[in-house]
């Protein structure tokens, strides 16, 4: 079963998440599928771009708690993305929880529609947003990130762009991402590479910095008794211990 799908279009690859039954929730299978994909599509001379999409209402619904990658592996999906040197483009029309966020934050460029909500979730499992921050951090609002990281409250797409998660939002994503792709196609691949390089150095510096702890961090995490207790709760659809 293919969890990413693959077509291509003017030099534009699209990489769909395609598990539409889990949410595209990020399993061991699914990134590894994707980190796949992004290294042919870094090798191949004839894609200029990529567009990250989905099928389904929700883009990514974050770890898949069943069987979910290891941290690490999560790092060098987020890492694989900031670092390929072609832009890499989010095309949202569903919802966004959790670890989706930083697939989105690791994106050069995002845009969602209307219809699309975000949350991040993971104090509500007991749980950080730990490794999602090594994008997170650099490229949004600190304030607005402080609420939503703390609260777990869902937002939309306006807010989304005015706090520096999305490049756009708007009623139809395609009309929005039109005059992006046609950018993209006109520019020049060498340039874009190194065009990429300027604008990703101070997130790649956050990686090499706070990677290790990070990924430490959310394994001691979800190993802890709050996270059994907030991810069981959330499996059996039950509100955790700890609500007053």
């Amino acid at each position: 079963m293919t969890l990413v799908g693959r077509t291509r279009e003017r030099g534009i690859e699209t990489l769909s998440l395609d598990s539409p039954d889990t949410r595209n929730a990020l399993s061991a299978p699914l990134v590894a599928e994707l980190t796949d994909a992004l290294t042919d599509c870094a090798k191949d001379t004839d894609v200029r771009a990529i567009v990250l999409t989905h099928t389904g209402n929700t883009f990514c619904a974050g770890a898949d708690l069943r069987n979910p990658p290891p941290p690490d592996a999560l790092v060098a999906v987020l890492r694989q993305i900031v670092e390929i040197p072609k832009p890499v483009i989010a095309r949202v029309t569903g919802h966004v929880r959790a670890g989706g966020l930083g697939l989105l934050a690791a994106c050069d460029i995002a845009a969602a529609s209307g219809e699309a909500t975000f949350a991040f979730t993971e104090v509500r499992i007991g749980v950080a947003p730990a490794v999602i921050s090594l994008p997170l951090l650099p490229r949004t609002d600190p304030r607005a990130l402080a609420r939503y990281y703390l609260t777990g409250e869902r937002f939309g797409a306006p807010e989304a762009a005015r706090i520096g998660l999305l490049t756009t939002a708007g009623a139809d994503v395609d009309d929005s991402l039109a005059p992006i792709l046609d950018g993209l196609r006109r520019s020049a691949p060498e340039a874009l590479a190194e065009t990429k390089r300027l604008l990703t150095a101070r997130v790649l510096e956050t990686f090499d910095r706070d990677a290790a702890d990070l990924t430490a961090l959310s394994a001691r995490l979800f190993a802890s008794a709050q996270a059994r207790e907030g991810m069981t709760a959330f499996l059996e659809r039950r509100d955790p211990a700890w609500l007053v």
